[in-house]
């Protein structure tokens, strides 16, 4: 004849699998419906705010844009251009769908500030770059900014992105822009 649990013993045995069975259930259910997984990128229009770029209209900005790929190199995968809200106020700026945000190429900016005879550069597929991050104590975004060649371009991207977008840009400023030496103070 089988032996009977006792209502406590049968009760502490049932509590821990039905806790599995449910958190199992949950878990499933979350991976179908996608929860907990980073939403697509944005592809609408972007509102990009103004800043002073006195030589966006440049020839060497003009010749750049021209380069730059439809989309740019992704950490997993292409990205998709976006369009620019208002572009033909906003000369020499170009970007590309990520997330969580996007990358947004900025060309004919003034010479960055933090650009001292110390400044610590980032030479990427023969271009030096200034590396700025957003100031937050985990950065969400960093900008590289282009300091050797002709006009500034300062490239901003998720901090998640990968040094893809950095590497292709490099290589297009490298072929379209001529090395120049930097200008500090």
């Amino acid at each position: 004849m089988p032996t009977r649990l006792s209502p406590p013993v049968a009760i502490a045995i049932a509590l821990p699998l039905l806790l599995a069975v449910t958190v199992a259930a949950i878990a499933i259910t979350a991976r179908v419906r996608g929860i907990g997984e980073p939403p697509p990128p944005d592809t609408g229009p972007l509102a990009v705010a103004p800043v002073e770029s006195p030589d966006a209209s440049s020839p060497e900005c003009t010749a750049l844009l021209a380069a730059l790929p439809e989309q740019l190199d992704g950490p997993d995968s292409p990205l998709s251009p976006r369009p620019i809200a208002q572009a033909e106020s906003l000369p020499g700026v170009r970007a590309w769908a990520a997330s969580p945000r996007p990358v947004v190429l900025r060309c004919g900016l003034p010479r960055p500030a933090e650009l001292s005879p110390t400044s610590p550069l980032l030479e990427v597929n023969g271009v030096r770059w200034l590396q700025l991050d957003d100031g937050l104590p985990e950065p969400v975004q960093v900008s590289y900014i282009a300091v050797d060649r002709p006009v500034y371009v300062a490239l901003t991207l998720p901090v998640d992105a990968g040094s893809a977008p950095l590497q292709h840009v490099s290589d297009v400023v490298r072929e379209t822009l001529p090395a120049t030496a930097v200008a500090v103070r």
